[in-house]
C-alpha cells in the first residue's frame, strides 16, 4: 500500500537553511570565487609584483627555491594568524607580502633595511 504526504505536514524549511540560501553581500558566487582564489595561489606558491621582481634584480636578491619555499611557509603562517601583510625577513633581506594574493609587494636589501621604518603591515616571521 502507498502512503501519501500530505504537503503541508511534517514538511517544513530549516531556518537555518533559508538563511544560508538568501542571496547577499557574501553570496555564493562571491565565496566560490574567494575559495578559488585562495586554492589557486595556494598551488601556485607565493608571486612576486613586477615591482617586487626589479627591487630584487636592482638590489641582486637572488630568488631560489630554498626561498620561495622559505617564503611560502611565511605565508601560510601568516594566514593561520589571520595576517593581511607580513614582513619576512631574515639577516641579509627582508620581502613585504600580500598574504590574501600570495604576492610579494616589494623587497629589500640588508643595507635598506636599516634605514626603514615598516609600515601598513600587521604581522611579520623570521626567514
Amino acid at each position: 500500500m502507498v502512503e501519501r504526504v500530505n504537503p503541508g505536514i511534517g514538511l517544513q524549511p530549516c531556518a537555518n537553511a533559508t538563511a544560508k540560501a538568501k542571496p547577499g553581500k557574501d553570496g555564493f558566487g562571491a565565496v566560490l570565487r574567494q575559495e578559488l582564489s585562495r586554492q589557486s595561489a595556494e598551488e601556485q606558491g607565493v608571486a612576486f609584483s613586477k615591482h617586487a621582481i626589479h627591487r630584487a634584480e636592482e638590489r641582486g636578491i637572488e630568488v631560489t627555491p630554498t626561498l620561495l619555499s622559505q617564503l611560502n611557509d611565511s605565508v601560510e603562517k601568516a594566514q593561520a594568524k589571520g595576517i593581511t601583510n607580513v614582513l619576512a625577513f631574515d639577516a641579509n633581506r627582508a620581502f613585504i607580502i600580500n598574504v590574501p594574493h600570495g604576492r610579494v609587494i616589494t623587497t629589500l636589501s640588508q643595507e635598506e633595511m636599516k634605514e626603514n621604518i615598516f609600515t601598513n603591515i600587521d604581522g611579520a616571521v623570521l626567514l
